[in-house]
This record gives C-alpha cells, sequence and structure tokens, in this order.
C-alpha cells in the first residue's frame, strides 16, 4: 500500500513539473509570435527586429537554450541591467542542478534516502533551479512594465510642456531622459535608450522598440501619438494632456477594482480562521459528552 501510495505521489509531481514547462514553453512560444506579429503588421517599413522563427521546435527549445544576446535581454526587461554574473547565468543555473542532481545520486545508492524521496526532490530541484529563475525574470519584467506604465502620466505631462516650448520631440526626449533620473531611473533609462537608437536607425524604429520592451497598453498609446505627430506634423500638446488623464483615469478605476476585490479575498482567511474555530468550539463539547457517555 506504501509502495502504491509513494508511486501516486511521484506521478503527481512528475506531471506538476511538466505541466509547468509546458506553460512556460507556450508563454514564451506566444510573446515570440506577438511580437513578430506586431513588427510585421507596421506596413512593411521595416524589416523585423528579431527573426521569424518558423520552426517551433526551435522557439520552444530557446526556452532552456539562451543565448548571450537574450540573457542580457531579460536581464535588461526586469531592470537589471547591472547584475555583474548575468553572462554566467545558464552556467550557474544548470551547475547549481547538476550539483543538486548529483547529490541526490548519491543519497539514493547509499540508501539515506529513498528513490521515490529522491525523484519528487529531483523535480523539485529542477523547478527551483531551472524554471524559478526564469519565472523571477518575467516577474520582474511585468513588475518593471506595471510601474513604467503607472509612471507614464508624468512623462506625458512633462513632455507636453518641452514640446509647448517649442522643442522638438527629439530634444524634449533627450532632455527628460538626463532631468528624470531623480524622479524615476527606470523610466530615465528607457528614454535615454530610445534617444540613443533614434539617432541610429530613426525616431519612428526607437518608438516601436520602446513599445516592444514595454508592451502595455498605456505605452501603445503614447508611442502611437508621437509617430502619428512624426508623420502628419500635428501638435499633440492638447492630445498629450488629455492622454495623461485618460491614463490616470483607468489607473484610478484599476485601484478601485482592486479595493473591491479585497472584501472576497478577505473572505478566505475569515471563513479559515475565525468562523471555523468559532464552529470548533460550540461543537466540540457536545462531541466530547457523546464520547463520554459511549
Amino acid at each position: 500500500m506504501s509502495t502504491q501510495m509513494n508511486l501516486f505521489i511521484v506521478l503527481i509531481a512528475l506531471s506538476f513539473g511538466i505541466g509547468i514547462i509546458a506553460y512556460l514553453l507556450f508563454s514564451n512560444y506566444k510573446r515570440k509570435q506577438t511580437f513578430h506579429s506586431f513588427l510585421t503588421h507596421e506596413d512593411n517599413k521595416h524589416e523585423p527586429l528579431e527573426e521569424n522563427n518558423t520552426n517551433v521546435f526551435n522557439s520552444l527549445i530557446s526556452q532552456f537554450t539562451s543565448s548571450e544576446e537574450e540573457i542580457n535581454k531579460k536581464f535588461a526587461d526586469a531592470g537589471l541591467e547591472g547584475f555583474r554574473f548575468k553572462r554566467f547565468y545558464m552556467h550557474i543555473k544548470y551547475g547549481v542542478f547538476l550539483i543538486g542532481a548529483i547529490s541526490f545520486y548519491f543519497l539514493s545508492t547509499l540508501n539515506f534516502v529513498e528513490t521515490n524521496t529522491v525523484l519528487i526532490a529531483g523535480v523539485v530541484w529542477f523547478i527551483f533551479c531551472v524554471i524559478a529563475p526564469d519565472s523571477y525574470l518575467a516577474y520582474m519584467k511585468k513588475r518593471l512594465i506595471a510601474h513604467t506604465s503607472s509612471q507614464l502620466p508624468y512623462l506625458l505631462d512633462l513632455l507636453a510642456i518641452c514640446v509647448q516650448t517649442g522643442m522638438t520631440l527629439e530634444s524634449a526626449l533627450s532632455y527628460l531622459a538626463n532631468e528624470m533620473k531623480g524622479f524615476d531611473k527606470n523610466l530615465a533609462k528607457l528614454l535615454a535608450k530610445t534617444n540613443e537608437r533614434s539617432r541610429v536607425v530613426g525616431l519612428e524604429r526607437s518608438l516601436d522598440e520602446l513599445y516592444l520592451r514595454i508592451p502595455s497598453p498605456e505605452m501603445r498609446s503614447f508611442v502611437m501619438t508621437l509617430k502619428q505627430s512624426l508623420q502628419y506634423g500635428s501638435s499633440i500638446y492638447s492630445v498629450l494632456t488629455t492622454l495623461a488623464a485618460d491614463i490616470r483615469a483607468v489607473n484610478m478605476l484599476h485601484i478601485e477594482e482592486k479595493i473591491g476585490k479585497l472584501a472576497a479575498k478577505m473572505s478566505i482567511p475569515l471563513i479559515l480562521f475565525i468562523m471555523m474555530p468559532i464552529v470548533f468550539i460550540i461543537v466540540a463539547p457536545g462531541i466530547m459528552r457523546m464520547m463520554a457517555d459511549v
């Protein structure tokens, strides 16, 4: 019976690990396909920034075998460009996993730990060493996107003021890249990178790269507004101020939505830690008296 139970636990752990791996591979593949479709949809005026990975297998395998350029992009998207040992990221990740796997193997051969326990520990160790670091970088990327999108209205107001004083978009972005270092370093880095890339590939292409790095609805509206001004030469002061007000209103709606969900979330600890103990306190004396009578 215990052997069947251990086998059942191992199968559950393996299924859980395989499910997480499949989900991460599918998410990585869909992200690349979305970015490629966005790049190829821009009137075909520029060649895509990324290669068209028609081979699905290569796209999935890239989740575990990243090149140095892809690793640098992961850390840059997560806001960790200054990480000193990022070039050894893959070596550290798989090296720690191999050391742990070898240790588990020797523990099983020396009969210190049962084989089923070693298999479960191996699956957990694989998730912790191989999948967890990429998941953490993805979480940091989402957090950076959300933070930058929430700070975007301030940038729009300052950019509108710069444009109203007679500055061009290029000079305004260059000026704000220096002035916003004390306000938001991540946003200042994005502006500096956009300004640097605009000197090489043009402002429109650099704005597309900015949206690829911060793929949020707020950033898309900002990029489309600037591109429209560049193409048609229209005044964007009123458009930028209106867009900033709209983004603030949307952010306020998100905050109100989160506040509205708190009541439902608080009901779970209320039931587990307050209502259930009260039920046990009320029912337990009666059950104890019944057991005593028996």
